[in-house]
């Protein structure tokens, strides 16, 4: 899957693998390799590491804490960390509302937000989802009416991702029940600790906690925490959404998850062989590669008119839906590999705090495979994804 670099392009890939040998803490590579949760310490350690180099939103332009990346130097980047065992970069801020601001903030909320999500001063969720409004956004019912110079916001958001930890929330917010119902929308900052928000957990199926509901009773939000006009908030809600997708794709994570499947794959032995050596499970492990690279230079179209200022379109819908689905195979055959060590569902082996419960690489197999079964719902669900293909690029 490498591509041929332009001797520009080698320099610095062997500049981002001489700093992750460098920097990067084994203690944090040992925990993701052995399946373990990272807290938000572990994620805030890692942000400081990498911005203290300029590269935590190296994508950003040069003048606002960046390195203005082209699409490769993001692609190498994501490949190399992805590979060492580096933790993933938390997407709300730096990839989410980072490119928002800088596409359709203030002055303000450029120079106000913008080094608060480097330097980690804030932590940011997404308030999008509703009980009701997932897939189908424009049918959000979470009100802001206009109060002076304030927004009142009442209502609820839900499969609110680290909201546990946020500090901010992004929201959208219906401030118009004129015309049709996406021309009545908002983008709005909330500061989390404003009178009238409360976070309630969602218990996953393996206990732990990923997920959660936010309600909003009488927040008083100020005017100038509004992005773009009023009313705007759907033109920005699908140039974030369709980065998110794109970064949905996630080949970094892929090709690090396919390794990690031939080496368990390697170690797991079937009648008295390497399971690499079943046909049946070769086919399958090729099969997965192969749709692998096709989707990495997929991926790098859509990135590379994102780079040039452009949003990507339905392309990122292709890339949600072959991305997502295609992680999921690399997990569904991690569990098949794991053979009966994926069978145990043991609160010891998914926190991975007894080594000795399977061989390295089965612990988190079947935790995994079912956590991820939210890839192909969140960011608009592979359904909705096919139905803007269908419209976008078969006209149908």
């Amino acid at each position: 899957m490498n591509l041929d670099y332009t001797p520009d392009q080698k320099a610095f890939r062997d500049e981002v693998r001489a700093f992750l040998a460098e920097n990067l803490p084994e203690r944090l590579t040992d925990k993701g390799r052995a399946g373990r949760p990272l807290t938000k310490r572990d994620h805030e350690e890692w942000h400081a590491i990498l911005n203290s180099r300029g590269w935590l939103a190296g994508h950003w332009p040069t003048e606002h804490g960046g390195q203005g990346w082209d699409a490769v130097q993001r692609h190498i980047f994501e490949m190399e960390t992805t590979a060492a065992g580096a933790p993933r970069i938390v997407p709300f801020g730096v990839m989410m509302l980072g490119p928002v601001l800088l596409k359709f903030g203030s002055e303000a909320q450029k120079a106000h937000y913008l080094p608060r999500i480097l330097d980690g001063t804030d932590w940011w969720c997404q308030g999008y989802s509703e009980p009701g409004a997932g897939s189908d956004l424009a049918s959000l019912r979470c009100e802001a009416v206009r109060d002076g110079d304030h927004y009142v916001v009442n209502g609820q958001k839900t499969w609110t991702t680290l909201g546990q930890y946020a500090d901010h929330i992004f929201c959208l917010v219906r401030t118009s029940k004129e015309g049709k119902p996406q021309e009545g929308i908002s983008f709005l900052l909330i500061d989390m600790a404003t009178p009238g928000i409360e976070v309630r957990p969602i218990r996953l199926i393996d206990g732990s906690v990923e997920v959660n509901e936010v309600w909003f009773s009488d927040v008083r939000v100020p005017v100038a925490n509004l992005v773009g006009a009023e009313n705007m908030g759907w033109t920005i809600a699908k140039y974030l959404l369709t980065h998110e997708r794109t970064n949905i794709a996630g080949v970094g994570f892929a090709s690090a998850g396919l390794a990690a499947l031939k080496r368990m794959a390697k170690g797991q032995m079937d009648r008295g062989r390497p399971l690499t050596e079943n046909p049946h499970f070769a086919a399958r492990l090729a099969r997965i590669e192969i749709d692998l690279m096709a989707m990495a230079t997929t991926n790098l179209r859509v990135v590379s008119a994102a780079a040039a200022g452009q949003a990507p379109g339905p392309e990122s819908s292709m890339l949600k839906v072959k991305g997502t689905i295609l992680r999921q195979e690399i997990n569904n055959l991690a569990k098949t590999a794991a053979g009966p060590w994926a069978l145990p569902f043991q609160s010891e082996a998914l926190e991975g705090a007894n080594d000795a419960i399977g061989p390295e690489g089965t612990r988190r197999a079947t935790a995994t495979y079912f956590n991820n079964r939210k890839l192909s719902i969140y960011g608009g669900s592979n359904e909705v994804q096919r139905n803007i293909i269908a419209k976008a690029i078969l006209e149908l």
